[in-house]
């Protein structure tokens, strides 16, 4: 369509001006916090390289800014115009999962869209409760559903349906850019 996304999960630790953003929370704090905040999937590197970081949703509005310059994270109604684009919730997913990395089975998956959707999991809003690496991928919008959910793009390795589904602002979740 009309819209350029980013082909891989965001990996910034810094917001765009430069300004660290913070990591390596304990649980009680990550539980509790209301600024930007990451965690890479089990503390490991190896993940991180693979599926990107983690972020709060603090992180996706934070002023200081996540995506680069020419870049944002996209609004819930962005991320519909591109599964609509893409044939519908019941054919998306399929065309926007990569077609490698995840667990078996990955049904539908196609990647003709070129977004490589991989399945980064996701970590709970308790803390460090890591979810689904290898089965489940989940990218905020950054549209607040109501004063503690935020409206995310869920995609499962079962189907080839693209889901929109709500996370609480305190999980961690991949980002993904639009341009501008």
């Amino acid at each position: 369509g009309t819209q350029c996304w980013m082909r891989e999960n965001l990996k910034v630790s810094k917001y765009r001006n430069g300004v660290a953003i913070p990591t390596g929370l304990s649980d009680n704090v990550w539980r509790s916090t209301t600024r930007g905040a990451y965690a890479i999937y089990d503390n490991n590197n190896a993940n991180d390289a693979i599926y990107g970081k983690l972020y709060n949703w603090y992180a996706v509005v934070d002023t200081l800014g996540l995506c680069p310059t020419g870049w944002h994270v996209p609004t819930r109604e962005e991320r519909d115009k591109l599964v609509s684009h893409l044939g519908g919730a019941e054919v998306a997913g399929g065309k926007l999962k990569s077609v490698t990395g995840w667990n078996p089975p990955n049904i539908g998956a196609t990647n003709e869209s070129g977004f490589t959707g991989l399945p980064g999991g996701y970590f709970g809003s308790n803390g460090y409760s890591s979810s689904f690496l290898g089965s489940a991928g989940e990218w905020w919008s950054s549209s607040e559903f109501d004063g503690i959910y935020v409206s995310v793009l869920n995609l499962g390795g079962s189907n080839g349906r693209a889901y929109r589904s709500y996370s609480d602002k305190r999980s961690g979740r991949s980002v993904r850019c639009l341009r501008d």
